[in-house]
């Protein structure tokens, strides 16, 4: 037996989407600011150390970017199953 939506369930899940949103923005913020820290590394602080850092920086930014963006897909699918 479906239940009815009734106004307060389709708020509850708008509110659900946006905060799904805002998390994927959040990801994308600190992924970027991983990405502009490496070259940055890289140009300011040229030694053998602090490029392996640099490079460890610019992975983490991408690998944080795909992460947040399929947990985004994947909430966002479930949150509209219901």
């Amino acid at each position: 037996m479906a239940e009815r939506l009734i106004l307060r369930d389709y708020l509850a899940r708008d509110r659900t989407h946006l905060a799904n949103e805002r998390t994927l923005l959040a990801y994308w913020r600190t992924a970027l600011a991983f990405l502009i820290l490496g070259p940055f590394i890289i140009k300011f602080f040229p030694s053998t150390e602090s490029t392996i850092l640099a490079i460890i920086s610019i992975i983490f930014g991408i690998g944080l970017f795909i992460y947040g963006t399929i947990r985004f897909h994947k909430y966002k699918e479930h949150i509209h199953k219901r």
